[in-house]
């Protein structure tokens, strides 16, 4: 595996959604390496895209978006999830990549199909929030042989509330994989 490099992640946030396909998601901890191969996630564009957190600006909770790529954002929903972005595009832009499932590959128990599911399959939790990408115990990496894939193109999930940026086709998922969440 070849962990994924900054100047992957300083790229338009279609461009790497799309290009974060296939690719897994490694997390050490306690000694425990979990490794997921992502297969579905959604674009989330900056401040004018009604659907992102960073629509309402910089705050507390969203200053990790504004920062420089290749960094986690994770955030709490409900009251009981959490849940990862990928920090991308230029300092200050505030765009970002919800990862929403991955295929277990390794010591992944329970199920990885939504992206609250798959951050507690996996350990991940807001503890991780601004945790840079290129390290070594928390990362993305490309497989030597990816399997060939077809990319699906659909709306965003939960977002009815950002208007006509709801109907935009920015999620993204590997059709026909069994771990997609929602078809």
């Amino acid at each position: 595996m070849q962990k994924l490099t900054r100047a992957f992640y300083d790229r338009d946030a279609v461009t790497v959604a799309r290009d974060l396909l296939g690719k897994y998601l490694v997390h050490l901890s306690d000694g425990v390496e979990r490794i997921g191969r992502i297969v579905e996630v959604e674009a989330y564009l900056g401040p004018h895209d009604l659907a992102s957190h960073s629509s309402k600006g910089r705050t507390e909770r969203t200053k990790i978006m504004f920062g420089p790529p290749g960094h986690a954002y994770v955030y709490m929903i409900y009251g009981i999830y959490d849940c990862m972005n990928v920090v991308t595009e230029r300092e200050g832009h505030a765009s970002a990549v919800l990862i929403r499932a991955v295929e277990p590959v390794k010591n992944i128990e329970g199920r990885t199909q939504g992206p609250g599911l798959l951050c507690r399959a996996m350990r991940i939790d807001r503890r991780l929030n601004g945790h840079d990408l290129v390290s070594d115990h928390f990362y993305i990496a490309a497989v030597p042989e990816e399997k060939p894939r077809v990319i699906v193109k659909r709306p965003r999930v939960g977002v009815d509330y950002a208007r006509h940026w709801a109907r935009r086709l920015l999620r993204f998922y590997i059709k026909g994989n069994p771990f997609v969440s929602k078809p």
